[in-house]
């Protein structure tokens, strides 16, 4: 289980490996993706609160990179955190997500990306429930949620 030590470790050291690695010009990028996932996965935007899909959907499945369709969080680790964004407590695996100091707005963060094509996800704060203490908070629009589906 990741902690805050981990993540902090990780985006100062450098992340761990990913299984794979997918590059494209912004160019390929662009005629894939919608122009809002694209300004948020591409661009390090971000959505409003409360305004995505998935904010309030708890389904079962897994959430996917919008961009490159890479595992990141199960359903049974996402959360209602309150703060307006799909919450998680961990990834799929150590290595799905890439995590990068961010100063942005003035204050520093911990972005998180997705480790295989480095779409930007959203950030990760040390207030989330336990074990772990870890709330990654993303954006909707750079996930796809691959629902379970039940043959019975």
């Amino acid at each position: 289980m990741l902690t805050w030590k981990d993540v902090i470790n990780f985006s100062v050291r450098g992340n761990l490996k990913p299984d794979r690695r997918i590059e494209k010009p912004e160019s390929e990028w662009r005629a894939q993706l919608t122009p809002e996932q694209f300004r948020i996965t591409r661009q390090k935007g971000t959505e409003r609160p409360h305004s995505g899909a998935l904010c309030s959907s708890y389904d079962e499945g897994q959430y996917n990179c919008v961009c490159c369709d890479s595992p990141l969080f199960d359903s049974s680790i996402k959360f209602g955190s309150g703060s307006g964004w799909p919450s998680f407590t961990q990834p799929i695996k150590d290595n799905a997500i890439k995590y990068e100091k961010d100063g942005t707005l003035g204050m520093v963060r911990v972005e998180v990306m997705c480790n295989t094509c480095d779409g930007h996800l959203g950030h990760v704060f040390p207030d989330g429930p336990e074990p772990s203490g870890l709330r990654y908070c993303v954006n909707s629009e750079s996930i796809v949620l691959e629902r379970n589906t039940n043959d019975t």
